[in-house]
């Protein structure tokens, strides 16, 4: 009984929203769900997403800096990766990414060669939105 009202509730994990990475060699970084499963498939018996984030946050600014200085400051390092609902910890937060559905899934990812052509693609989504200066809060490292 008390499973079922679990499953009526509403879904916390859901696209575009910002997640916090707990595990894995991300863990402390912030991420955006692109796609997520909630029921488990063959390939993976346990509710999973697949997350964009950031592996490499811009660095600080500042005016004294010249402008090649400045741009090579504000690039940023995506990641894509698929993991367990488990080991991402939804905020309140959420980022409206635009990426290529086809360029950015599950089987894409596993292809070494469509995946770089994904992470070009986010990057430049990414730093197109850090430009944009909304989402400050996204784009700096979790500091405790």
């Amino acid at each position: 009984n008390e499973f079922k009202s679990y499953l009526s509730m509403g879904r916390i994990i859901k696209a575009n929203k910002v997640v916090l990475v707990l595990n894995g060699r991300h863990a402390g970084r912030k991420a955006v769900i692109v796609k997520n499963q909630d029921e488990a498939t063959g390939d993976r018996p346990y509710g999973h997403a697949l997350v964009v984030g950031i592996e490499r946050y811009p660095k600080k600014v500042t005016r004294a800096m010249g402008k090649k200085k400045q741009n090579k400051r504000n690039k940023i390092k995506p990641f894509v990766k698929v993991y367990n609902c488990n080991h991402l910890m939804p905020t309140r937060y959420s980022v409206e990414l635009n990426v290529d559905k086809e360029l950015l899934n599950k089987n894409a990812i596993k292809d070494p060669a469509q995946k770089r052509k994904a992470l070009r693609e986010v990057k430049s989504k990414l730093e197109e939105k850090y430009k944009s200066a909304k989402h400050k809060w996204f784009f700096q490292k979790l500091r405790i």
